[in-house]
């Protein structure tokens, strides 16, 4: 029987990526988005049904939910890619984008989770992937309130895998580093000021101009190579909870395990704190 896999965040970069890499090997995909009348491509790919899903309302997600196994039978694995960026210093974001971000990308991907939880105890199989992001297993400047509902989910899918382990139901992280999509330049105009606090705008102009640097000459992963990872992950047998795409993650996570905390927290001292 052909898999069926639901997807949210389908509208572009690796939900979109994700929603074609899975098709193209025989999968019915269910690519979800908020607004699915604006997608033209994914809905001329045969097996994919394209039906509107906001982790935010719980009426898209049940109806989403209950479309996809009308039009297929069954969904066997549920990707959380949904999610959104936020740029800034922690002191001058605002309360309501914080709470934003953190119903978006924590109680988000809760919300759908706990949706699909019932179909999957019901056949006795399913998979959960949380996609997540490098800033979820070490942090940088300027990115605060986003590194913690990465780190939300991470603890969340950790524990949830023990959870629905003994329903035969696996779950895995996605951990990117940088992709590229436009998510980074979404991110960019997200972005979290107080014209009443000027204490850190020198500090913010060389963070800006550090970043923009390191992005320009880093080796990014495009949203295909991470579907394809996605794709593996899903598909390789195995009780993996946690994949790292990117050498960038790679060379940091290698440093992060190797050195000593404090040894680590001065090195990264000494490149932020300027």
């Amino acid at each position: 029987m052909k898999k069926t896999v639901l997807i949210t965040g389908a509208s572009s970069g690796i939900g979109k990526a994700a929603a074609k890499e899975f098709a193209a090997n025989n999968w019915n995909v269910i690519a979800t988005m908020r607004n699915p009348e604006k997608e033209k491509e994914l809905s001329k790919i045969e097996h994919i049904l394209v039906t509107e899903l906001d982790v935010e309302k719980a009426d898209t997600i049940s109806h989403a939910i209950e479309n996809g196994i009308r039009q297929f039978g069954n969904i066997d694995v549920l990707i959380n890619n949904a999610g959104m960026g936020l740029f800034g210093v922690f002191e001058t974001t605002p309360e309501e984008k914080i709470r934003k971000l953190f119903e978006t990308n924590v109680f988000g991907t809760m919300n759908v989770t706990r949706a699909i939880l019932p179909h999957f105890r019901k056949q006795k199989n399913g998979m959960i992937v949380n996609i997540t992001s490098s800033t979820g297993l070490f942090t940088i400047p300027l990115l605060s309130v986003y590194s913690a509902t990465k780190y939300a989910l991470e603890g969340f899918s950790e524990s949830l895998s023990f959870e629905l382990s003994p329903q035969n139901i696996k779950v895995k992280l996605i951990e990117p580093g940088m992709v590229e999509s436009n998510f980074d330049d979404t991110t960019m105009k997200n972005y979290a000021a107080n014209p009443d606090i000027t204490e850190y705008n020198d500090y913010l102009e060389k963070m800006i101009q550090f970043f923009s640097s390191e992005s320009s000459g880093a080796q990014k992963v495009t949203a295909e190579e991470a579907a394809e990872a996605i794709y593996s992950a899903v598909t390789d047998e195995s009780n993996t909870l946690r994949y790292i795409i990117g050498k960038d993650v790679e060379t940091m996570m290698g440093m992060r395990r190797s050195m000593p905390d404090q040894e680590y927290m001065e090195m990264m001292w000494k490149r932020f704190a300027v």
